[in-house]
């Protein structure tokens, strides 16, 4: 199946846009009911939609005020690869780390597969150890 750029660029669009206003939902335009979502320093892959929601949810409860740039895209047959920048500031627990009420700015890079204009798998990188270091975390 082709791709057309247009998709991409709407695809991303919806994604990123979401996040900004912190609405979860638009998974549900964006992203396949049984998507498979690898994140590196995650020990296992986020499996599902619905759990791929609840774990950029928490994201969002630590970091209320986060911000997506997509910075980069490209495309190739039914890959994409973006590279992104994010900005927050630590307000909200982040798991079991209590708020800090520090900002952080990270960099990743994510590789989408697409079908029918929705990612069916991702492969994701986002500098962990910095975002721990500028929150005084390590």
């Amino acid at each position: 199946m082709s791709i057309e750029l247009s998709d991409v660029i709407e695809h991303e669009r919806i994604w990123a846009e979401g996040l900004n206003r912190g609405d979860v939902s638009v998974a549900d335009r964006a992203f396949a009911p049984d998507c498979i979502i690898h994140i590196t320093g995650e020990a296992e892959p986020v499996r599902g939609r619905e759990a791929w929601k609840q774990f950029v949810a928490g994201l969002l409860v630590a970091f209320p005020d986060l911000h997506f740039t997509m910075e980069d895209q490209f495309r190739v047959g039914d890959r994409v690869a973006l590279r992104w920048r994010a900005t927050g500031t630590h307000s909200g627990p982040l798991g079991a780390i209590p708020p800090t009420g520090r900002s952080m700015q990270i960099d990743g890079l994510i590789i989408d597969q697409l079908a029918n204009g929705v990612v069916v798998e991702r492969w994701e990188q986002w500098d962990q150890p910095r975002m721990l270091q500028q929150l005084g975390l390590a």
